[in-house]
């Protein structure tokens, strides 16, 4: 009997130990991320195949 009074007595101090913080801090405000993208020139994508074919008739002039 001694023993189930004093797990009665271990267990509700333990329930309120554990019972936890009654005060919440609020949660940080969440700041959104700024991406900022750098456009290209619509040339960028014209000069590669320019200079491929400039390089095709180079090599066929020079046979």
């Amino acid at each position: 009997m001694k023993k189930l009074a004093l797990a009665v007595a271990i267990s509700g101090a333990a329930t309120t130990a554990f019972a936890g913080n009654t005060f919440e801090t609020p949660p940080d405000p969440v700041v959104p991320a700024v991406i900022v993208e750098d456009t290209s020139s619509s040339s960028a994508g014209i000069v590669v195949p320019i200079l491929a074919l400039i390089l095709i008739a180079a090599a066929v002039a020079s046979d």
